[in-house]
């Protein structure tokens, strides 16, 4: 009995702890410890009898949550986790809106044979759809940004041609159906690295039957120079005039300027106008007379 008493690894840790160490009992705590039976210590006893009365009581037991806050193993330096990114519902619409306002007012112009069929609502209608895509577009800055002026260009609308002559607000030949004139595509070519700003107009001259219509291009070559962060000038050169159809082995003609001293006053020989929207494909200028001009890429 006494020996089965002295066996028991309770009462050795129990004596243990009163007693002082002696050989014989750090020999008795070794051989307990690689004792297969291995009884838990009193104070986890009873807070593993805690844990299950909490739970028997319907309390809630969860454990502390743990941090967004890890600690890095290298540097000691707290790492907060990144918040997720804000959403940018405004950036990812603003393409969608500039591209339903293209939309508009090509669908306004496309029908106006370039300005030449518009009538006084069609030109407030297309003004007003123009207004709506500069405002989203924001400012142009050729500054920064002058590859955006580069290449051929066709006019799509002109608001000065509602003035039913060829030179819009300027002097020019009038035209209509009864008149030997009809005015075909116009391009605009500019060439950012040599400055050169070409205005392209094709024509087809009536002629009497029944020879068939001479069909004509003229090239009115320009200079160009920036006046102001989009703001252009240009400086008229000369014109050149080309046949085509059977007659397109004609040499071209070549008008040269005229002097300024010889030149109508309603005739400086340049002019200016402000790009108010420009991207890859579509440019919007305003004339310094007023006129609404409206581009798309060639």
């Amino acid at each position: 009995m006494a020996s089965l008493v002295l066996q028991s690894p309770y009462l050795l840790s129990h004596r243990s702890s009163t007693c002082p160490p002696s050989s014989s009992s750090s020999s008795s705590s070794s051989s307990s410890s690689s004792s297969p039976l291995n009884y838990s210590h009193p104070r986890k006893i009873h807070r593993t009898h805690s844990l299950r009365a909490l739970k028997h009581r319907g309390q809630n037991t969860r454990l502390p949550k743990r941090s967004l806050i890890r600690r890095s193993a290298v540097s000691e330096v707290s790492v907060v986790d990144p918040p997720p990114a804000p959403a940018s519902g405004f950036e990812e619409s603003k393409p969608e809106l500039v591209a339903s306002l293209k939309l508009k007012l090509l669908s306004i112009v496309s029908g106006l044979n370039r300005g030449l069929a518009a009538s006084e609502d069609d030109l407030q209608k297309a003004d007003a759809a123009a207004k709506e895509l500069e405002a989203v577009g924001g400012p142009v800055d050729f500054s920064v940004d002058l590859d955006k002026l580069q290449g051929r260009w066709k006019l799509i609308y002109s608001s000065a041609f509602s003035s039913r002559t060829l030179g819009g607000s300027r002097p020019g030949p009038p035209t209509g159906r009864l008149l030997p004139i009809t005015l075909g595509q116009v391009f605009q070519r500019i060439d950012i690295l040599s400055n050169d700003f070409d205005n392209i107009v094709e024509l087809e001259l009536g002629t009497p039957w029944p020879f068939p219509p001479i069909e004509v291009t003229a090239t009115l070559a320009h200079k160009f120079e920036l006046t102001a962060s989009s703001k252009v000038k240009i400086i008229f050169e000369k014109t050149s005039v080309k046949t085509g159809g059977n007659l397109s082995q004609l040499p071209p003609l070549e008008i040269p300027r005229i002097p300024d001293a010889l030149r109508p006053t309603s005739n400086t020989g340049s002019g200016e106008f402000e790009v108010t929207y420009v991207d890859s494909d579509t440019r919007i200028t305003r004339g310094d007379r007023g006129e609404l001009r409206v581009f798309v890429i060639s």
